[in-house]
C-alpha cells in the first residue's frame, strides 16, 4: 500500500524502480529485528564489561571485587549470545549498529539497573531458567520496546522502519516468551515463509498498479455520494487492493482480504475510513457473486 502511494506521490511510472525499493524495505525488517534483539546481547557485555573493570580498581569495594553476576549469567542472555543463527544472520546482513551508537545501549542499560524490575530479580533466591525468561521478557517489553530515545534513533536510521517497529518488536517479545531450556538455538526467522510469500507481495504489488483505471471503475460507480476527489487517496489504493485479490487471488479467502484491508485503513487514513471502506467491499462481493466475477478455489472458498 506504501508502495502503490509512493508511486502516486512522485508521480512514478517506473515499475521496477518501485518495486526494488519494496523488497528493500520488506528485507530491512530483519536489519531492524537484528538490531532490537542485539540490543539485549550487547547490553549484557556492556554490563560485563563495566563488573570486570570495577573489580580490577585499586580502591575496589567488596561488593566491586565480587559482584553480583545473576545479570550477565541469565540463561536467556546466553543462549543469545551463544546462537549460530543470530551471529550469521549479523554478519549476513551487516548489522553493526550499536559499535557505532553505544550511548543507546548505555541509556538502555541504566534504565534498566533503575528499574523495579531489575532490582526485584538480583536480589532474590529464585535461580530459574524460567524466572530468567520473565526478566528478559519483561525488561525487552516493558523499558527497550518503549524508549523514547531508542525509538527516535531508530526513526531517524531508516525511515522504512517506523511501521516496522511494533510488529518487530511484538515478534521478538513472543519468541523470548517460547524460548526452552531445552533449546540448542535462537532462530533468526525469515523474512518470507517461502518464495510463493514473496511473489504473493510481488504479484500484489504490480497487478494492483497495472490494473488501477478497471479496478477504480469497480468501486467508483458505488459512491454515488462522494466525489471521486473527495474520497481520501489511501482509501482509493485501499479499495484497489482489495478489489485486485477479490478478483485475481482465487486463493485469498474473501473475509480475510476484508478484514487485512480494513486493518489497514484503521491503522493509516482516517477515522471513518474503515466503515467507508467496510460498506463498498461489502456490497461489492454481492455485485461479484451475482455476476460470476467472484472466482475463489481451494482456501479461498473458506
Amino acid at each position: 500500500m506504501q508502495s502503490v502511494y509512493a508511486m502516486h506521490q512522485n508521480n512514478s511510472d517506473n515499475l521496477e524502480k518501485e518495486e526494488k525499493f519494496l523488497f528493500y524495505s520488506i528485507e530491512n525488517i530483519q536489519d531492524l529485528y537484528l538490531t532490537m534483539l542485539s540490543s539485549l546481547m550487547e547490553i549484557r557485555n556492556k554490563e560485563e564489561d563495566f563488573l570486570d573493570k570495577s573489580s580490577k580498581k585499586h580502591l575496589a569495594t567488596p561488593a566491586e571485587r565480587n559482584p553480583n553476576k545473576k545479570f550477565i549469567n541469565n540463561a536467556v542472555l546466553q543462549l543469545l549470545a551463544e546462537s549460530n543463527s543470530i551471529s550469521i544472520a549479523l554478519e549476513n546482513r551487516k548489522v553493526d549498529a550499536w559499535h557505532l551508537h553505544e550511548e543507546y545501549i548505555l541509556i538502555l542499560l541504566n534504565e534498566i539497573k533503575n528499574s523495579e524490575l531489575y532490582q526485584k530479580y538480583m536480589h532474590n533466591d529464585v535461580n530459574t531458567f524460567e524466572e530468567d525468561k520473565e526478566f528478559i521478557s519483561d525488561i525487552f517489553f516493558e523499558l527497550i520496546a518503549p524508549n523514547e530515545k531508542l525509538y527516535e534513533y531508530l526513526e531517524d536510521n531508516k525511515l522504512t522502519w517506523v511501521d516496522d517497529i511494533p510488529l518487530v518488536n511484538t515478534h521478538i517479545v513472543k519468541q523470548l516468551k517460547a524460548i526452552k531450556s531445552t533449546d540448542e538455538d535462537f532462530l533468526v526467522p525469515r523474512v518470507f515463509k517461502d518464495s510463493d510469500d514473496k511473489d504473493f507481495a510481488r504479484d500484489l504489488f504490480r497487478k494492483t498498479v497495472l490494473n488501477e483505471p478497471e479496478l477504480a471503475k469497480e468501486f467508483i460507480d458505488k459512491t454515488p455520494n462522494w466525489d471521486s476527489d473527495r474520497i481520501a487517496e489511501i482509501d482509493t489504493i485501499v479499495l484497489k487492493m482489495a478489489i485486485c485479490e477479490f478478483l485475481k487471488f482465487p486463493s485469498i479467502p474473501v473475509k480475510v482480504t476484508i478484514n487485512e484491508y480494513l486493518e489497514i485503513a484503521k491503522e493509516y487514513s482516517t477515522p471513518k475510513s474503515s466503515i467507508f471502506i467496510n460498506g463498498i467491499l461489502d456490497n461489492l462481493i454481492k455485485d461479484f457473486q451475482v455476476s460470476g466475477k467472484l472466482n475463489k478455489a481451494g482456501r479461498g472458498l473458506m
